[in-house]
């Protein structure tokens, strides 16, 4: 009895016996391990059938050059000229953009003003060698401004002041209210660049009567700018007055004056801007009113009338009668024409001045080459 005593002690107190796992438990476990390798499978599978690393990975370089790009946006990027004159705005949006209007005068870098020279033109510019000259040299003190026929593609070699210099541009018609929008789009083209303070437009016959130093130091030290504006009680006159106009423009206010302008920054941004009596000239100038002879005469005599000269800066010659002035060919281009170009009398800022034509017109294609023997002698470039 005491041997069988032992025996069972001896088995019920093997303390490092293994204990076997029931068959159930063993089938559960390898069910979860499978389904966790599924699973794993499965996320693996999605990952790389959304490409989320891929997007993930190429997120960063797309985002990266924004961030440098506003970087890099410093003062100049806003004051820096448009590269390229074409653009796909309507008259309506271009005048919009045009009117942005420094609020402080003090600007907060150094600025050099310039001249925007802008030429009416129906197609090509025959003296625009006479230009190049005049404008060799000074660079950074002008700009250039073309507006021709829409059909019109110039061939300016790339050295050329006048290469690129095309605005988009619509049909003008001579006496037409489209004429006035001709030069209210090279106005607004010009406003473009901030660094243009004055505005002078000229046609394709037109010529510098003295050189470009002196030429930019009258229009910069003026203290008006140029536009003819006169009182007419004739039928050229008032007699082209329309009562409709009223009460926005009343026949005291109405002007007669030449259509080659200069004015200043502040005036052209007050003819683009105009709303008020634009409506008015586009409605009731009557059909033989050469509307572009008035529009900006009585227009700047009622928002600017101590601003303006009252004077054009572009000669011409009346003298032999008819709608239009006279046209010079090549036999009156003698050093006695030239002379009397010169020989004036007029009145600037305040005092008498012998100098008082910066420009003239009509010259014809052919006064090209006689005019170019007598520049450098009696025009001074």
């Amino acid at each position: 009895m005491e041997e069988g005593k032992d025996q069972t002690a001896a088995t019920v107190n093997k303390p490092n016996q293994s204990r076997v796992l029931p068959p159930r438990l063993v089938q559960l476990l390898f069910l979860f391990l499978v389904l966790c390798f599924s699973i794993c499978l499965f996320i693996i599978y999605m990952i790389r059938k959304t490409e989320v690393t891929t997007t993930l990975a190429s997120s960063l370089p797309v985002l990266q050059p924004c961030v440098q790009e506003q970087q890099k946006r410093s003062l100049d990027h806003w004051i820096k000229p448009p590269t390229s004159l074409l653009h796909s705005m309507s008259d309506e949006e271009l005048f919009w953009r045009a009117s942005f209007v420094p609020q402080l005068k003090n600007y907060p870098f150094t600025r050099v003003p310039k001249i925007a020279f802008m030429f009416l033109t129906k197609g090509p510019l025959p003296l625009a060698s006479l230009w190049e000259r005049f404008f060799k040299g000074h660079e950074g003190l002008y700009s250039v401004y073309i507006h021709s026929l829409p059909s019109y593609e110039a061939k300016f070699s790339p050295g050329s002041v006048f290469y690129g210099r095309q605005i988009p541009s619509q049909v003008a018609q001579w006496g037409r209210m489209s004429m006035c929008d001709a030069e209210r789009r090279l106005l607004a083209n010009a406003l473009l660049d901030i660094s243009n303070e004055y505005f002078v437009l000229v046609s394709e016959s037109c010529i510098p009567l003295y050189n470009f130093t002196l030429t930019y130091q009258y229009i910069t030290n003026s203290k008006h700018s140029f536009m003819g504006a006169f009182d007419d009680p004739g039928p050229v006159g008032r007699g082209r007055y329309n009562h409709n106009m009223l009460p926005e423009v009343n026949i005291s206010q109405w002007r007669k004056g030449s259509q080659w302008f200069e004015v200043n920054r502040n005036l052209a941004s007050v003819i683009i801007s105009d709303t008020t009596y634009y409506p008015k000239f586009e409605a009731f100038c009557r059909p033989a009113c050469y509307v572009d002879e008035h529009y900006f005469p009585t227009l700047l005599t009622i928002q600017a009338p101590d601003l303006i000269a009252n004077r054009s800066l572009t000669l011409v010659d009346w003298s032999r009668g008819g709608p239009h002035p006279a046209t010079f060919g090549r036999s009156d281009i003698t050093v006695e024409f030239m002379k009397k170009l010169h020989i004036q009398n007029c009145v600037y800022n305040g005092e008498p001045s012998s100098i008082c034509y910066l420009f003239a017109r009509k010259f014809s294609p052919g006064t090209l080459e006689p005019l170019s023997l007598v520049a450098h002698k009696f025009l001074g470039y």
